[in-house]
């Protein structure tokens, strides 16, 4: 019975890699690999390519990452030895409690209330300091829309810092009281503790549940699609609209009506699916490459 639900799922998952590849067949006859690196996409003239949506599911997913991880075992470790312990359980429960909201949820919440703050607060103020800056000034300026790629990154960063927090908290909490009180007896501090001996014992774990938030972060749909413009170019400034390839196939898949058009969206599926799969194998090298330095 084992045997026959472990080849159920492969079983699954063959059949889904075929039925996006059979779709997508016609768009990538029709383009090749031009459509992946191809910007234009004219729907009305059957011109496809995949590289905005590309690029901002991508950028977006970065953004989210950087601003995520650090805060999430940020997080973790306060809970974790900082937190005094009456307060542990509901800061605990609320954190894990964002991750329970869904996402058209968040999307909604960007979409009118963050974005417009973030226009007025974040963007403005930003565009005028970093106006002439090199590198910063066009990386952050253009006109402040409130929503778009950095935006959208945000979102995404709020989203899966639960999924980090709890599962660093949970790899902290099994660290041996035995190392620690050895660290505090040689002298360390609470982050000499935490920093040389808590985090490289459990390494192998935060990188796990930082791969798992990458894997949510690439594949969102509505919360993305609330906040990031819809644009399929690419431009210099971070705070400019954009799109995403879930985003794209959320937003025109209803309106595909001739078979290049909607042949074009699967295979942006087909792409999704192949950068998640690349990620995720990166991940497993990773761990196992920290496993193997951990023996040695």
């Amino acid at each position: 019975m084992a045997l026959g639900a472990a080849l159920f799922v492969l079983l699954m998952f063959g059949g889904v890699i075929g039925a996006l590849v059979s779709g997508a067949m016609p768009s990538f006859k029709a383009f090749g690999f031009g459509f992946i690196s191809s910007e234009v996409w004219r729907p009305s003239r059957e011109i496809f390519g995949a590289l905005g949506p590309i690029y901002g599911t991508l950028v977006t997913s970065a953004i989210a990452m950087i601003i995520a991880v650090p805060v999430g075992i940020g997080v973790a470790i306060f809970l974790t030895d900082l937190c005094p312990r009456v307060l542990r359980r509901p800061i605990g429960i609320a954190i894990e409690l964002l991750a329970g909201i869904p996402s058209i949820i968040y999307g909604i919440w960007g979409f009118f209330v963050f974005a417009p703050w973030f226009q007025l607060h974040v963007q403005e103020p930003v565009i005028n300091a970093l106006d002439g800056v090199p590198v910063l000034g066009t990386l952050f300026g253009g006109a402040p829309y409130g929503i778009g790629i950095f935006t959208a990154g945000l979102i995404l960063s709020i989203m899966v810092l639960p999924i980090i927090s709890a599962v660093t908290r949970d790899v902290l909490e099994t660290v041996p009281s035995v190392l620690k009180e050895a660290a505090y007896g040689l002298g360390s501090t609470s982050w000499e503790v935490m920093w040389k001996v808590c985090l490289p014992f459990c390494s192998t774990g935060v990188v796990g549940g930082a791969m798992l938030a990458l894997g949510r972060a690439l594949g969102e749909t509505m919360a993305v699609t609330f906040v990031i413009g819809n644009a399929h170019k690419i431009e210099s400034s971070l705070f400019a609209p954009g799109t995403s390839i879930s985003a794209a196939i959320a937003n025109e898949f209803t309106e595909a009506t001739g078979e290049l058009y909607r042949s074009a969206l699967i295979e942006l599926g087909l792409l999704l699916f192949v950068i998640t799969f690349i990620v995720l194998t990166c991940a497993q090298l990773l761990l196992r490459r920290l496993e193997k330095a951990k023996g040695k």
